[in-house]
């Protein structure tokens, strides 16, 4: 792999694009006339950076909603969740999603990856109930990587009002992380939706998060051939054929609902 496209990935003014994004936050809450933001907090790294950034100068204007399955979520997941809550001070609520799963599941057919998505589902509902209770915009916690091949759920966790790191890459909302101050154990955990029972996304990406991000870099960013990716990043063919495939196939997920000509 190519560790000059890495580098080029990573090294960003963070304290810049911090400023961006809090300038953003506060633009929207006042264009829009809310009284706020809420956000669904897992315990990994995307929502710990919107949490992170929204603990700086949003903090009395921010609710998270810690919201595990109990039966599948594992337990450390929802104490470090809690434990950033602590740590920045921002107002939360935790609420356990088992109870309308299993409700759920007594008047649905069984579908193990339908109900994974139905989880992210319920997530997204519980926070449009706040959010239309509070005047609360939605924060989605999409970052660049998993938005562009379609690694999230329609109308689950994709649902949001606005996306303030849809603009960085999974290395670059590591850096940025570390500038925030974000646990390292955060950081440095392996990435899951946690939709089901021991979940991990690089293991059903079945591909690692630096080789999405060097491929992706150079089709968008670079607007290199697809020919010309697996040279210019030291990946093989197959997959860099892969993670183009997962973008093509997925624009669906980015577009609006199409309509007939």
């Amino acid at each position: 792999m190519n560790q000059g496209i890495i580098e080029k990935i990573q090294n960003q003014d963070y304290a810049a694009i911090t400023e961006k994004i809090e300038s953003f936050l506060i633009n929207e809450i006042e264009k829009n006339n809310s009284n706020g933001v809420i956000l669904g907090l897992s315990g990994g790294i995307d929502s710990a950076v919107l949490a992170y950034i929204c603990k700086r100068k949003l903090k009395e204007r921010t609710v998270a909603v810690i919201m595990p399955d109990t039966s599948i979520t594992p337990s450390s997941e929802t104490k470090d969740a809690m434990r950033m809550m602590s740590m920045t001070g921002i107002q939360y609520k935790l609420i356990d999603i088992r109870p309308i799963i299993t409700e759920y599941e007594m008047h649905l057919e069984p579908n193990e990856k339908a109900k994974g998505n139905l989880r992210a589902r319920v997530r997204a509902n519980i926070l449009y109930y706040y959010a239309n209770a509070k005047n609360y915009l939605v924060l989605g916690s999409s970052d660049k990587s998993e938005h562009s091949i379609g690694y999230f759920t329609k109308y689950g966790d994709g649902a949001s009002d606005i996306t303030p790191i849809i603009s960085l890459y999974k290395l670059q909302v590591r850096e940025i992380a570390k500038y925030l101050g974000v646990p390292e154990n955060i950081i440095s955990k392996k990435s899951s939706p946690h939709l089901w029972e021991d979940h991990e996304a690089e293991a059903e990406l079945g591909t690692t998060y630096e080789e999405i991000d060097s491929v992706l870099y150079c089709l968008m960013d670079k607007k290199m051939a697809v020919k010309d990716v697996a040279k210019a990043t030291e990946i093989d063919m197959a997959t860099v054929s892969k993670i183009y495939q997962s973008y093509q196939n997925s624009e669906h997920k980015r577009s609006p609902p199409q309509k007939p000509d």
